[in-house]
């Protein structure tokens, strides 16, 4: 399957968007098919401000309107205790944020830009995409890391080269709490 027709299958979707280089190719990918995309940023704690920057600069350059929700992730004590499984409910709250908003909205699918180089059995919150039914078409169309941020330069989108960014919460080892103050140190 190519993006194109997954976005002749699934002509309206809500994507979580982070900005990064996966999100921005998908929504540029979607727009292109003509499909309507509604890209959704969630500010929680664990973005650096830039994330955000990077993501309306993105949907300014496409034309697309830009969804913000805020989120405090630090209210869901699964989360704060960061137990090894911590992602799966950081994931599992977050999505279930964005399906809410895009349900409400009129957007019945939701996307991430999952793709072929994420290793499954490496990321705990694929768990929680999986069981909200969350699509990952970068992934079911085979594209890679690589290949994204090719095509990502050829589209002309700034993200091309974008380093990849793991959230703040990561820094932190399993077991310690999770904290305003040691995300912002």
């Amino acid at each position: 399957m190519t993006l194109e027709q997954f976005f002749q299958q699934n002509p309206r979707c809500a994507l979580a968007f982070s900005g990064g280089v996966d999100s921005a190719y998908l929504l540029w990918a979607g727009l292109r098919a003509g499909a309507e995309v509604r890209p959704c940023f969630v500010k929680t704690p664990f973005q650096p401000r830039f994330e955000l920057e990077d993501a309306y600069r993105l949907c300014e350059q496409l034309d697309a309107d830009l969804i913000v929700l805020d989120y405090d992730i630090l209210d869901q004590e699964t989360v704060v205790s960061n137990p090894p499984d911590r992602c799966y409910h950081c994931k599992r709250a977050i999505f279930s944020a964005i399906m809410e908003a895009a349900k409400e909205d009129g957007f019945p699918v939701l996307l991430d830009g999952t793709n072929a180089s994420d290793d499954a059995s490496d990321r705990p919150g694929m768990k929680a995409l999986q069981e909200l039914s969350v699509l990952s078409p970068l992934r079911e169309c085979g594209l890679t890391k690589a290949k994204i941020r090719t095509l990502s330069k050829e589209a002309g989108l700034f993200t091309w080269d974008k380093p990849a960014y793991a959230c703040l919460a990561t820094r932190l080892p399993t077991g310690e709490g999770i904290t305003p103050e040691k995300l912002a140190a």
